[in-house]
């Protein structure tokens, strides 16, 4: 029997961060908020056990209670989920300034943000003509390299899950639904690379590989180019961008 002053034990302080764990994983799928009762639903757990740990993470500003009593992620989790992206660019800052030397072509970092894929740090190139595109910018998914470079990281289910059936379009070679997407990205897994041949903006193609920590799926290393300088040239881009991206992943996994 435990004294009634005595810490936990380390298994119960794991399981208690699991199931925290659990709790922000189903907010995070449910951006309009949940009810204590669908939350407990959710994670399989008793409403007292759930009304607790809510508690405890709203003590850290970690969720929040809006109108009507519905649990929503709190602005705690958004300013660690941004600390956590300078610490990523910073750990891959050198083989991202490689790649752009190697190509002398503008080279991005990003993230899956949601639905949308997030620019983290970027290495500009020094010409005149080049894609910039800004340091915390969103774009969609379906349409740039290093969206569905990301989303060939996730399984089919989890981008059902993600993506509606019919996809917006942004130009005359934008993939618009989700099967012909998940058809593509058969092939990127395959081969490693993704592309966006001027599916997000008329005159940009790009190419970009996943970057991986040895579990998952982390970032994704791109190379937008001029499409009149990336015509002709994609297979040593493809092969750059696939090296650093090689690169990153296995200074990430240790």
């Amino acid at each position: 029997m435990q004294d009634e002053g005595a810490s936990p034990s380390p298994r119960t302080g794991i399981q208690a961060i699991a199931r925290a764990a659990g709790v922000l994983r189903a907010l995070e799928a449910a951006p309009a908020g949940l009810a204590l009762g669908e939350l407990a639903t959710a994670v399989g757990l008793p409403k007292s056990t759930v009304h607790r740990l809510v508690q405890a993470l709203a003590d850290e500003d970690l969720v929040r209670t809006g109108a009507g009593g519905r649990i929503r992620l709190g602005p705690g989790l958004a300013r660690l989920g941004a600390a956590a992206h300078d610490a990523l660019a910073d750990t891959l800052r050198h083989p991202l300034q490689d790649l752009r030397r190697d190509l002398d072509e503008t080279a991005d970092l990003a993230v899956l943000d949601g639905a949308s894929v997030r620019f983290i740090d970027q290495a500009p190139a020094p010409h005149r003509l080049r894609a910039v595109s800004a340091v915390g910018s969103a774009f969609p998914l379906h349409c740039t390299a290093n969206g569905k470079a990301l989303l060939s990281g996730l399984t089919d289910d989890a981008i059902r899950d993600l993506l509606p059936a019919q996809l917006t379009r942004f130009t005359g070679t934008t993939i618009t639904t989700r099967a012909a997407l998940l058809g593509e990205l058969d092939a990127v897994r395959r081969t490693g690379v993704a592309f966006d041949r001027e599916e997000h903006t008329d005159g940009i193609s790009a190419v970009a590989a996943l970057v991986t920590d040895g579990s998952g799926p982390v970032a994704a290393m791109s190379v937008p180019v001029p499409t009149q300088r990336f015509t002709g040239n994609e297979a040593r881009y493809a092969a750059a961008v696939r090296a650093a991206a090689d690169a990153a992943s296995a200074l990430l996994a240790g």
